[in-house]
């Protein structure tokens, strides 16, 4: 038996260290090197301090700012902790009930606004933390965010246009506003 113990503990205190310790530590270096903005979590800064990151979406409710998706995390909006999806499918009575409730909200937030509202507004994400809606969702709200802030609808809707991040690498996805940055661009306008 003693023969038998000693080869799978010195065996365990091996692999621990080297899979515990060594792997992580070495995939960490590489990683703070290679990508540090990405490893660092893709913090933006602002004033020496962190007001977000590009990755994980952030609540606003203000009509001074464009709307994000919804987000699917219960006990707070975007709480990262509590990643995941509302796995309701399209004819689930209770999804159904909060789409509706979602566009009514926006209708009452802009009431003259009587285009269709872009499905991203109304809908979660699968992580329920996307920071990012469509082109479309985006200029849906620009006469709500110019009314709020006194400034022309071309303006706002420029912003957006120069907001747009287009495909990556040409050719996955498809093109998004990152409403973080945009909204912190619109904070600078008033500065």
């Amino acid at each position: 038996m003693k023969t038998l113990v000693r080869p799978a503990v010195s065996l365990f205190l091996m692999l621990s260290a080297v899979t515990g310790l060594a792997y992580p530590l070495a995939v960490t270096g590489i990683a703070r090197t290679v990508f540090p903005e990405q490893a660092a979590g893709s913090l933006i800064i602002e004033d020496g301090r962190a007001v977000g990151s590009e990755l994980i979406g952030q609540h606003f409710d203000s009509p001074r700012y464009f709307w994000g998706r919804p987000s699917a995390t219960a006990s707070r909006p975007y709480n990262a902790v509590a990643s995941s999806g509302s796995n309701q499918g399209p004819l689930n009575p209770a999804l159904v009930e909060a789409v509706g409730a979602r566009i009514e909200a926006l209708r009452v937030a802009d009431p003259g606004n009587t285009r269709p509202v872009p499905v991203d507004l109304v809908t979660a994400s699968a992580s329920g933390l996307d920071p990012h809606i469509s082109p479309a969702a985006a200029l849906w709200q620009v006469s709500r965010v110019a009314r709020a802030r006194s400034l022309p609808e071309e303006q706002v809707g420029s912003l957006v246009e120069s907001h747009t991040e287009g495909r990556q690498w040409w050719l996955l996805g498809e093109p998004r506003v990152n409403v973080l940055k945009l909204n912190r661009a619109l904070d600078d306008l008033g500065r």
